[in-house]
């Protein structure tokens, strides 16, 4: 694989999509052992404060690779049985035939049928993931909610199925990686958080990462600007927020070296056996909230970059924040960005969400990251 590493071109095009107006962005690109990290625009726009490479950060679903890696780790134990049936271990939140149809690996591979939780426990979020039928009031009335994970799983499962157990394409689900949490915990004796933590973050040797108890997020961060598709205007910022309507399946706090600290762990061995990692890349169609197909494994998606291969990694969304974080097949070229404007689009009078500036610039500077 043939890669271009040139700092001066990755910066300008991080300082392109700021001017196509992103407030804040800052990435870390590693190649064969050369490390380059930068930033571009503000972590408050009011008062001019700069982003830089190093802040901490919600990173959203990107935490469900972490969440994903804890349970492959219990199967490695032998705690967990990727193929037995989720009604085996918690046949009080699955129960019937469809526990006795779901297993754990459909659960991590979101092709359990299982609904997402989300639009319910929101009540101004009804027509999720329909963004004309979505309203943003409930966001700052529920800045401080607790929400219990059983209450949202119950939501989840009680609604409409997404699909057939085990049915192609899968449909991306919060409530599959809620159950995963609550499996981690029944095989474990301690919290979600705690075991995540325990088998993969200190293990991985992470310091700037963690899974957030209460609805702050300490240390040197940006704010997080919800656009919420024209209808914040201007956007406000979200970086305080209860996370537990998501839980470890979106809750992480991270920064981009660790991120890439983590994936290129994670791709050697390192984290999880190495045919536990061939399950992960084990892939699937999956249908995200946005109507895209993702080639999505056991908590990984897959990625072909032409001319450039194969990468695996995971994407994520907050409200107000934004990650991605990629890495090749062969472990050498790796890109972990953030991003602190959300659903920046606005509507057509079909309620389509319309092209931007900063959807061409964004894609420019991730496409030249990862070649």
């Amino acid at each position: 694989m043939t890669n271009t590493f040139d700092p001066e071109k990755l910066q300008t095009a991080l300082d392109t999509v700021n001017r196509a107006g992103m407030p804040g962005l800052f990435a870390e690109v590693r190649d064969s052992g050369e490390i380059w990290r930068g930033a571009a625009g503000f972590a408050d726009v009011a008062t001019g404060r700069p982003v830089t490479a190093e802040m901490r950060h919600r990173v959203g679903s990107v935490t469900k690779t972490f969440t994903a890696a804890a349970v492959l780790y219990q199967v490695d134990a032998g705690a967990i049985d990727l193929d037995a049936p989720v009604g085996d271990y918690l046949p009080q939140l699955v129960p019937g035939e469809r526990g006795a149809a779901i297993t754990v690996r459909m659960l991590i591979n979101h092709t359990s049928g299982l609904a997402d939780y989300l639009r319910y426990a929101y009540p101004s979020l009804a027509g999720f993931p329909d963004p004309a039928k979505m309203t943003p009031e409930s966001l700052e009335d529920n800045r401080f909610t607790r929400f219990h994970p059983a209450r949202l799983i119950e939501l989840g499962v009680a609604a409409p199925a997404a699909g057939t157990p085990g049915g192609l394409p899968g449909a991306y689900s919060n409530t599959n990686y809620l159950l995963m949490c609550q499996l981690l915990e029944l095989v474990s004796g301690i919290s979600a958080e705690k075991c995540i933590t325990r088998d993969i973050i200190e293990r991985a040797g992470l310091r700037d990462t963690e899974l957030p108890l209460g609805p702050d997020l300490h240390g040197p961060h940006s704010l997080h600007y919800e656009a919420w598709f024209g209808k914040l205007d201007p956007p406000r910022d979200y970086s305080v927020f209860d996370m537990s309507y998501a839980g470890p399946s979106a809750s992480l706090i991270s920064t981009v070296a660790d991120l890439n600290r983590f994936f290129g762990l994670l791709l050697a061995g390192d984290v999880i056996s190495e045919s536990a990692l061939a399950q992960m890349q084990r892939t699937v169609p999956v249908i995200a909230f946005d109507g895209k197909t993702l080639d999505y494994g056991l908590g990984l998606q897959k990625m072909t970059v032409p001319g450039h291969g194969t990468y695996w990694g995971h994407e994520g969304s907050v409200w107000g924040g934004g990650a991605m974080s990629m890495i090749s097949a062969d472990g050498e070229r790796q890109m972990s960005m953030m991003v602190n404007l959300q659903r920046w689009n606005r509507l057509d009078s079909a309620g389509k969400p319309q092209p931007h500036p900063i959807d061409e610039a964004l894609q420019a500077f991730i496409q030249l990251a990862l070649g």
